[in-house]
């Protein structure tokens, strides 16, 4: 197959049109969300959340700060709904300084319905001050994700009591990890007045636990990222039905106490307002929330067994929910891409290229094939018993600026990835590009 054509469809080199590798197809294929972060000074200086129509290049602004500075509040990490026009993104906390500014601990979750622009919803509550409320949290969520049936949102989150108590004792505490939000479940918070404390419109809780210093050769760890949602439902079960769950990577200590990234998994119960047995959901003033009842954790990989440990990336499911894609080493220490159950067995090596992946992946919605960025180019590869060569195709040239960012529309028609363009001042801003795939 010859190469694709790229199409450029953002034009304003005046700034970055980032991607971030979110989920930012609308649910109708036709628009992409984005932020407007600087290399420099990253989500805090980036002020506007806007969209661009994939084929007129018309854009439109959903969320604009009216004054924003170096130290915030700041906004970033959009992604769509998959049922509905609306977006979810991070924002800094409004009251920023140099004193305080954007930091981890210090952002929330917005979400914006597009039929009223610049109208912000608070989806995590958020709650610093002793005694804490059930359904908020204490620090900065991230990575906002929408669930397949758009009711839950997965997130990475640092907590604002353990930084503070981390600064104080010099000891680990600040750890990240992950969470969850429930749809139409407010909770209420009290105002205060230094501004920190917010209300939100979905109940949020801690999955992940993690611990400052794991066990070694245990399946403790010490932190949590790199999450998605298993499935567009979950995962299938033997006896019917389908289990929500979220794949991760997570932080163990092998044999020998050295750290080593690991695939992971966390069951999600349809509740999650009841403590589980390790504490409370909001935790205390010396530790992180503790994980609701019905939540299990998992890990899928053993790679601190191997002579190359370790995996990485953004652990990413097909929407049927059977198989989870990640990037670890083979047996010469070259990062491939590999796949395993959620219910865990072993794990499958898809590619064998002679140097290393080097992005995250993405699924095609069929699961027949996932996409990545090997040499500077977009590859398809083929799931399959035939040679990798045959299961292989390089569907961009190989050009100076790599692409970065790469999703796919829910029709698996088009790809949308981020590719730095130079302009006349000789700066290179992040613009988006896509192809049509056959």
């Amino acid at each position: 197959m010859p190469l694709l054509p790229e199409n450029q469809i953002t034009f304003d080199l005046t700034y970055n049109h980032d991607l971030d590798n979110n989920d930012n197809f609308s649910p109708d294929n036709q628009w992409l969300v984005y932020d407007t972060r600087t290399e420099e000074g990253g989500i805090a200086i980036s002020s506007k959340i806007e969209k661009v129509h994939i084929k007129t290049g018309e854009k439109k602004v959903l969320y604009a700060l009216k004054e924003n500075t170096q130290w915030g509040p700041g906004v970033g990490a959009v992604s769509y709904s998959p049922i509905d026009f609306s977006v979810v993104f991070i924002r800094g906390l409004m009251h920023s300084s140099k004193e305080n500014p954007y930091q981890q601990w210090r952002r929330t979750g917005v979400i914006i319905d597009e039929k009223n622009p610049n109208v912000p919803i608070y989806m995590d509550a958020r709650d610093v001050d002793f005694p804490f409320t059930l359904g908020a949290l204490r620090g900065g969520t991230h990575r906002h994700e929408f669930s397949g049936d758009g009711n839950w949102i997965g997130f990475t989150y640092n907590d604002a009591i353990m930084q503070s108590l981390e600064a104080k004792t010099g000891k680990k505490h600040n750890l990240r990890t992950i969470g969850v939000a429930k749809k139409n479940h407010p909770v209420a918070v009290d105002s205060d007045i230094s501004h920190e404390n917010n209300s939100g419109a979905w109940f949020s809780a801690l999955v992940v636990h993690v611990v400052s210093s794991p066990k070694p050769g245990s399946d403790e760890i010490s932190q949590a990222l790199g999450d998605s949602w298993v499935g567009k439902n979950g995962y299938p079960l033997a006896e019917g039905g389908y289990q929500m769950a979220r794949s991760f990577i997570g932080t163990v200590n092998d044999a020998n106490g050295k750290p080593v990234d690991e695939v992971f998994l966390v069951t999600i119960p349809k509740e999650i307002n009841q403590n589980g047995p390790l504490g409370p959901l909001e935790g205390t003033l010396d530790h992180m929330p503790f994980p609701p009842k019905g939540v299990t954790q998992k890990r899928l990989t053993f790679t601190s067994e191997t002579p190359y440990p370790g995996c990485t990336g953004i652990v990413r499911s097909d929407l049927m929910g059977q198989n989870l894609a990640f990037l670890a080493y083979d047996t010469n220490g070259i990062r491939q891409v590999f796949t395993i159950s959620p219910k865990g067995g072993k794990r499958q090596q898809i590619t064998q290229h002679k140097n290393s992946v080097t992005s995250s992946l993405r699924w095609h919605p069929s699961g027949k094939s996932i996409f990545y960025v090997y040499e500077g180019r977009i590859v398809q590869c083929q799931l399959g018993s035939e040679t990798f060569e045959k299961r292989m195709q390089y569907l961009t040239a190989k050009l100076h600026n790599e692409p970065t960012n790469i999703v796919l529309s829910h029709d698996g028609k088009t790809l949308a990835f981020n590719r730095k363009v130079m302009n006349s001042k000789n700066q290179e801003t992040k613009q988006i590009f896509t192809i049509s795939l056959p």
